[in-house]
């Protein structure tokens, strides 16, 4: 299967966790036939963002349920604007709570005009097979 689209793969990860899922999700848009760039929060600029027909963001949940944010946040606030005309998907771990902040963040995104290609996926931990399974299905969904 041969897809003409362009995507990116954007993660901060602590533990592996989130960069597992974003092995996953990546591999999910690769086996639907785009051409896939994985990179971490630090080796994407907004700038990048032009150049990718969809963008797959991944974070874990921290603090009180938020975007990590030394290094992820800014990131996303930067490239938020020039999200709104790509497709997206969001993914991400966590340790406590109920995955709030992975509402949240679809929330924002909503109000700012941002498409998401399927609802966020989150893990409790380690993503185990059923969270694999479904970080493939988000791949596939962003650029289908």
């Amino acid at each position: 299967m041969v897809n003409d689209m362009k995507a990116a793969v954007v993660y901060w990860s602590a533990t592996g966790n989130t960069e597992a899922m974003a092995n996953a999700v990546a591999d999910g848009a690769r086996a639907a036939g785009a051409e896939v760039s994985l990179y971490t929060s630090a080796e994407f600029t907004a700038d990048m963002t032009a150049d990718f027909d969809a963008i797959a963001l991944g974070c874990p949940s921290m603090g009180v349920e938020e975007l990590e944010d030394t290094e992820f946040r800014p990131l996303f606030d930067e490239m938020k604007a020039a999200l709104a005309d790509k497709r997206v998907a969001l993914f991400g771990s966590y340790g406590w709570g109920d995955g709030e902040w992975m509402r949240t963040w679809q929330e924002e995104c909503e109000a700012a005009g941002i498409r998401l290609a399927a609802d966020g996926v989150i893990a409790n931990e380690a993503p185990d097979d059923e969270a694999i399974e479904k970080c493939n299905a988000l791949g596939g969904a962003l650029v289908a």
